[in-house]
């Protein structure tokens, strides 16, 4: 679907050009953030997670667990900071990061040291932790199962963000605490990463216990009010689903190979590409997004999901329920005892929640924020970006997150810990 947006981009943005606010974006990098983005974009984008935290001298751990249906997950950990709170120290908090839709834990270090949302918790004192979901580029092995195309390996992509909240999320969870000896943990998703966590802590209550706090950045879970432009397929999803399968088709955008390739060789700053490039990252608001960074976004995102994933957010949106994922009748019967899916029940959810949306997100409309938290029992801010325009994926991306919103974070989750 990339490719072809990008295609269609070629023929109808070719007019496209310079962000109005680049000499601003290029005056901020100068004067505050000088030295902390990356130093060679190329090398970057070409980098894997593990890659590029040791590139910029932080301490990393990979831990590989394995979800009791077969996935096998990859897990990434910065146990303390480079500059700050640079021992170990086994009583540190700790965080848990989980990522949207098509992405991975790389979401939360591309800004580089100073301004991504990983390294900057780990400089205030956190024993940071970034999980990355069944599927994508990091989390494709199986115990039997082959990821690879083709109709004969559909088993291993019959999974939405269902699956992610009530199976990999509990490994991935369970794991920390061992490892880290701290009985409980923070948790902040961005999208998906928000849903996955209400999927988890309605269908298994008992783990509100290990969660200090939930922060939820524009998180996907009710689908009234958004006008995103893709969604106008939603109702296609159940055609698309069984139609795609049968060619065996299941897995979306999963090729970064390809995507890394385009991105350092054709999304430079200034050029016709490069702008088409941005503009599908920014989501046409060009306002405070560093299109310089572009090749290295591009070479990381997207890592892939399963085409379920995304049929389960369309069904969301037809529905405008919040529900589990639906099935033919015989398998919903089997799966939940009814021919159609339950909604999942939000008065389970029952951790200290703060939400962080903004006006400018069109994914993640604030009036679905509003919607969703009205209906969970312990909701402790709803703190608007104060930025206006702040999109969807400014949330990881932009160029003032730390700013806007990731230094408030950081201050929330302290303060849960001032008198230990």
């Amino acid at each position: 679907m990339l490719r072809f947006l990008l295609i269609s981009a070629l023929a109808v943005l070719a007019s496209a050009r310079r962000s109005p606010n680049a000499d601003y974006v290029e005056k901020i990098l100068e004067a505050e953030f000088a030295g902390r983005y990356s130093n060679n974009i190329i090398e970057d984008a070409l980098l894997d997670v593990p890659g590029l935290v040791t590139k910029y001298r932080y301490p990393l751990e990979v831990h590989t667990l394995t979800t009791s249906d077969g996935y096998i997950l990859e897990v990434h950990r910065i146990p303390h900071g480079r500059d700050e709170n640079n021992t170990p120290d086994s009583n540190k908090p700790v965080v848990l990061l989980m990522h949207g839709l098509w992405s991975s834990s790389a979401d939360y270090v591309l800004l580089g040291p100073g301004n991504g949302l990983a390294y900057i918790l780990a400089e205030a004192g956190f024993d940071v932790w970034m999980g990355n979901a069944r599927g994508n580029y990091y989390s494709k092995r199986h115990l039997t199962l082959n990821s690879n195309g083709g109709r004969g390996n559909i088993d291993y992509w019959k999974f939405s963000w269902d699956e992610i909240g009530n199976l990999d999320l509990p490994v991935i969870i369970d794991h920390i605490i061992a490892t880290t000896g701290q009985p409980k943990l923070h948790y902040i998703g961005h999208s998906q990463g928000s849903t996955t966590f209400l999927v988890l802590n309605s269908l298994r209550p008992e783990y509100n216990d290990k969660f200090i706090s939930f922060h939820a950045m524009a998180p996907a879970a009710f689908f009234i009010h958004s006008q995103f432009g893709l969604w106008s397929v939603a109702p296609l999803e159940a055609f698309l689903e069984e139609t795609l399968h049968a060619i065996g088709v299941a897995e979306i955008l999963g090729n970064r190979d390809f995507f890394t390739w385009f991105a350092v060789n054709y999304c430079f700053e200034g050029t016709t590409i490069g702008n088409i490039c941005d503009s599908i990252l920014n989501g046409n608001n060009p306002e405070y997004y560093n299109s310089t960074l572009t090749p290295l976004f591009f070479g990381h995102t997207p890592a892939g999901c399963s085409l379920r994933q995304m049929s389960h957010y369309g069904q969301s949106i037809n529905t405008k329920k919040f529900r589990r994922y639906n099935d033919i009748p015989i398998r919903n019967i089997e799966a939940y005892g009814r021919p159609t899916p339950p909604e999942y029940d939000l008065n389970k959810v029952t951790v200290p929640t703060y939400f962080h949306y903004s006006y400018g997100d069109v994914q993640a409309d604030y009036r679905d924020v509003e919607y969703l938290a009205d209906r969970l029992p312990n909701v402790v801010g709803r703190l608007l970006v104060e930025r206006d325009s702040f999109n969807h994926f400014d949330f990881i991306w932009g160029v003032d997150a730390k700013d806007q919103l990731y230094d408030r974070l950081a201050e929330l989750m302290l303060g849960y810990h001032k008198d230990e």
